[in-house]
């Protein structure tokens, strides 16, 4: 199918747009889903090829990609949605399970009319959703990205409860209207100077707010329910396609423990890949995509045009 006989099939499936501001060269369009919850989804490009898929992870809006989003639009068409809860998305009434999570993201891309092979980029908690979508759609899978993408190895019970702990705490910041002290502790090194200022608050806006938190916090809910599945997920693999896993590289004295071990398990699942690699990026912690955004987009460029080639 054409990339314009596409944009058509997205165009009818569309209601009217959230109205909140994309960013700079990004459109936003809303979509239905069969069971009535409205999707705010961000589209930009028409280059030939796969579409690019970004999924954020917990707490994380479309809003998170908004500068590797408009960097790629360049070369490929890309996009990007809120899931249920976050942005300008409907809240979900059902659980939030990793099951849930990857069924809303098959049924976007169908409600789009896109069924043909994508690229998938996943950060942390996006990673397993992007696991499980392969899992049930290898068909659709061109390549993927994992942007330090959370491993049943590192959700312990403790991590869990710290995990739960962060998402009260920071919607009690949110309430209190503490946006910068919640955008300072996700980012104690700041955001990376490539990203405009523009950008960050669109970052700011869609993350430091209640219903992200406590979106966050529905889907934290769920994580425990979520590890035997994980491993099992992991333990099948992941499709013949071109694979990337960045991995943070900054070890400090709050990840002194879990970061090799996180960094090791990525290694030996993308050795069992394959056409798996890990790139480590050394001078960024979790939030890769806004610490150093040129290494996401390098990778994803990187994977983009292997699958071009087959």
């Amino acid at each position: 199918m054409k990339a314009s006989t596409r944009m058509s099939a997205k165009r009818r499936n569309a209601s009217p747009a959230p109205s909140l501001d994309p960013g700079e060269g990004l459109t936003e369009r809303a979509v239905v889903l069969p069971d009535g919850r409205r999707i705010r989804t961000i589209v930009a490009g028409d280059a030939d090829g796969p579409l690019i898929v970004f999924e954020s992870g917990m707490s994380a809006p479309a809003a998170t990609w908004v500068h590797t989003q408009r960097e790629l639009s360049a070369h490929a068409r890309t996009l990007s949605y809120d899931r249920s809860g976050y942005g300008g998305s409907d809240a979900d009434p059902a659980d939030r399970t990793l099951e849930r999570l990857a069924d809303d993201l098959t049924t976007v891309l169908d409600t789009v009319g896109e069924t043909a092979p994508v690229v998938l980029v996943g950060h942390s908690w996006g990673g397993p959703i992007l696991r499980r979508f392969a899992a049930e759609h290898p068909e659709r899978v061109a390549g993927l990205v994992f942007v330090d993408a959370t491993l049943a190895e590192v959700m312990t019970p403790g991590n869990i409860r710290l995990n739960a702990l962060a998402f009260r705490v920071n919607t009690l910041l949110a309430r209190l209207g503490r946006t910068g002290l919640i955008m300072r502790m996700a980012l104690p090194h700041g955001f990376s100077s490539a990203i405009s200022l523009e950008d960050q608050a669109l970052v700011a806006r869609d993350y430091a707010c209640v219903a992200a938190q406590t979106t966050g916090r529905r889907e934290g809910a769920q994580i425990g329910a979520a590890v035997p599945l994980l491993a099992r997920l992991q333990a099948a693999g992941t499709p013949d396609v071109p694979t990337i896993c960045l991995q943070a590289g900054r070890v400090e004295r709050a990840t002194a423990k879990i970061r090799p071990l996180w960094n090791g398990a990525a290694e030996n699942l993308m050795s069992a890949a394959p056409r798996g690699r890990v790139i480590v990026v050394e001078d960024a912690g979790h939030l890769i995509p806004q610490e150093q955004p040129a290494v996401v987009h390098d990778a994803i460029l990187e994977v983009l045009t292997e699958a071009k080639r087959g």
